[in-house]
């Protein structure tokens, strides 16, 4: 029985689609597919093409996983992911043949347009995934996004429209041969709205090596000896944060163990393209030090963030007390108290 679904947590950086899907075969990859319509129906028309859709709403992977298990197709399979850890982890350059993205959020008041998932930067990791040759279809009923998208793409040294125009309409009676229509599609036109459609291809223009597949660290720990003991130091905890480069990291609340000798640190990590919510454990061994690491709570990946998060925790013990000391850690960061800042 095939199993539609693929789990983020399990997936290696990058990926070996030909080990998932048991085949060699053109990887098609439909960003944020709602309904699932278009998918199921983009794997029954594209029996050869490995065809996978990612999204980020839980109801929306349900829906997907159903119009995939009733269509009876073996090809298609669904991710709950954003489309930058999808892209930029996960996928090797030049191994997406085709991205699809129809009707995404316009995000349409002024203040929002921030947030639209089209524009240079996405281009540019679209351009590092695809190969000279693949195709990038766009699908907008919103006018002012339509002309956004093709401002951004006619700026790009990488993509060029496949039509004499950025786009084309149902009135210009040019659309894609074989074209799916989504649900959502369907009632805007429908309701008498106008659809652009994009179908831009990847020139072979080389892309700029500013997205590097994101690599797993050895286990990140640090062991510390201090005076304190395990209730003194959850009593003194306030939150902290820290920031290196791109990295961002939050660690709002601890939690005491009622059975071991350890304390967890809830620590929020930002770092393109990963976002996690992991635990850190601060454990007195049967020496007396102290260990901080990784929980293997939730699957988490020990990556530079979670390097910078155990060296921020680390920091703020050495804070606590004079007599507190380093005696061993494997991490890229100076454990510099004097480094440590509090979220106000």
């Amino acid at each position: 029985m095939t199993n539609f679904e693929l789990y983020a947590r399990e997936l290696a950086w990058p990926v070996d689609w030909t080990a998932v899907y048991h085949r060699t075969a053109p990887l098609l990859v439909e960003i944020g597919f709602g309904g699932g319509h278009f998918l199921a129906e983009l794997a029954q028309q594209r029996p050869e093409a490995n065809v996978l859709g990612v999204e980020i709403a839980r109801p929306a992977i349900r829906r997907g996983l159903k119009k995939l298990q009733t269509a009876g197709v073996s090809n298609g399979r669904v991710l709950q992911a954003s489309a930058e850890y999808l892209l930029w982890a996960c996928c090797a350059p030049g191994v997406v043949s085709e991205v699809f993205i129809n009707f995404p959020d316009p995000w349409p008041k002024g203040k929002q347009t921030h947030r639209r998932l089209i524009n240079p930067r996405f281009l540019a990791l679209l351009a590092a995934r695809l190969p000279a040759g693949g195709r990038l279809h766009i699908a907008t009923d919103v006018a002012d996004y339509a002309h956004a998208i093709a401002t951004d793409l006619a700026q790009s040294l990488h993509f060029e429209s496949v039509y004499e125009t950025p786009f084309v309409t149902e009135v210009d009676g040019r659309l894609p041969n074989g074209r799916v229509r989504t649900k959502y599609e369907q009632l805007a036109l429908a309701a008498g709205a106008t659809c652009h459609y994009f179908t831009w291809q990847r020139n072979d223009t080389p892309a700029a090596h500013e997205f590097p597949i994101p690599q797993e660290t050895p286990m990140p720990h640090a062991i510390l000896h201090s005076p304190l003991s395990l209730p003194e130091i959850a009593d003194r905890f306030t939150p902290l944060h820290d920031t290196a480069g791109e990295i961002h990291i939050r660690l709002p609340m601890l939690f005491k163990s009622q059975q071991e000798h350890l304390l967890l640190v809830e620590a929020y990590i930002n770092e393109e393209p990963i976002s996690q919510r992991v635990g850190l454990l601060l454990k007195q061994r049967a020496d007396g030090h102290y260990l901080i690491g990784l929980s293997e709570m939730g699957f988490p990946r020990p990556t530079p963030g979670v390097q910078l998060a155990i060296a921020c925790l680390a920091r703020w013990l050495m804070t606590l007390h004079i007599d507190t000391a380093v005696s061993h850690h494997n991490l890229p960061y100076s454990l510099d108290p004097s480094s440590v800042t509090r979220k106000p």
